[in-house]
């Protein structure tokens, strides 16, 4: 169906790589040029992108073959690919996995659009992706895929009633008491894996890291592994950001696809961050995946703040799809995080 939209010209872009169709998702490309600006913004409804660029630009910046985007600034970069969808379809859009897990803080604009990552049904025009590196600065180039951008048509979303149902029949976790209301409840796991460590914290003042460069970086250059303690719970340390991992094993049938969202805001002065869509297959025994779990990207704000071992860190949604995918994640489309545990982003080498 998403190839289909290109074709009728609903998703206008050059021809698709051959992995950036996804089972629900397509991967977003950067265009020839990155603005510095100086400040995030949202057009709001009665001005388009580029006028607030031209206000806005400090630098312009050509990706070609690579450019440094540095930490702590934000850059806007118009997308390859636009759109002139059908009134009754819309999108939303996510940071890939692997942005996430980078702590690249990205995500999509729309002409006159009053919200992030969101596009209004029947939308034409331009996409742009706003890009700020918080740990790591990073080389990207003309192509590279930081986001991604779902369809919908109609109201997809399961409800309580229908999302319990589909618990019971397929264990959408490997809790068959899980909290299911509004969402899979997914808590945080401070047990500790078979090295005794249950997640790593980002180093500072690194090498920069290139995002389309797979399992090129040593762990430990970057990264500070986090170890169990006794009474399994952890001291969040402000503005450092940690990789951990869900208590729960997640699963998301063929027939349907899910998104992480916010479980409260106001359960605590943190923010688990995530690369947010899972694809149809996740997880799911028949493309290679039991026992998934998610990874959560963690940042403590202000005051340092305690988290315990099975506390609820999120909900994860699920929607019907229109039609199963012919083929599901993990299935030879670049899946890089099919059936894992604690893991970091596919740029370093285990």
């Amino acid at each position: 169906m998403i190839v289909a939209l290109a074709h009728e010209k609903a998703i206008r872009a050059p021809a698709f790589a051959a992995d950036q169709v996804q089972p629900a998702s397509l991967d977003l490309r950067l265009g020839a040029t990155a603005y510095r600006v100086r400040a995030s913004f949202l057009p709001g409804p009665r001005r388009a992108v580029a006028p607030r660029l031209k206000d806005l630009t400090l630098h312009e910046i050509a990706l070609g073959s690579g450019a440094v985007l540095e930490t702590g600034c934000v850059y806007i970069v118009p997308l390859q690919e636009s759109l002139a969808l059908p009134p009754d379809i819309a999108a939303a859009t996510n940071p890939k996995s692997s942005t996430g897990r980078l702590d690249v803080f990205t995500r999509v604009i729309a002409d006159h659009a009053r919200a992030f990552d969101q596009i209004e049904a029947g939308y034409t025009g331009p996409l742009y992706a706003e890009i700020s590196p918080r740990t790591f600065p990073v080389l990207v180039r003309e192509g590279s895929r930081l986001s991604q951008i779902r369809f919908r048509r109609g109201h997809a979303l399961l409800d309580a009633e229908a999302l319990a149902a589909l618990h019971a029949s397929d264990g959408l976790v490997d809790d068959v008491d899980a909290d299911v209301g509004s969402g899979v409840a997914i808590s945080v796991d401070l047990s500790g894996d078979s090295r005794g460590r249950v997640g790593f914290r980002a180093k500072r003042h690194t090498g920069l890291i290139d995002v389309d460069k797979r399992d090129g970086y040593t762990v430990d250059d970057f990264w500070e592994p986090v170890p169990a303690r006794t009474g399994r719970s952890l001291i969040l340390d402000p503005n450092e950001f940690y990789i951990l991992a869900s208590k729960e094993a997640v699963q998301v049938p063929p027939g349907y696809a899910a998104e992480m969202v916010p479980f409260d805001p106001l359960v605590g002065e943190f923010r688990v961050h995530y690369a947010g869509f899972f694809d149809p297959g996740f997880g799911h025994a028949a493309a290679g995946g039991r026992g998934a779990r998610a990874v959560l990207e963690v940042r403590s704000h202000d005051v340092p703040f305690i988290i315990e071992h099975g506390q609820i860190v999120g909900r994860l949604v699920y929607e019907r799809m229109l039609a199963a995918p012919e083929r599901l994640y993990g299935q030879g489309i670049g899946s890089n995080y099919q059936a894992q545990g604690l893991k970091l982003s596919k740029h370093f080498r285990v």
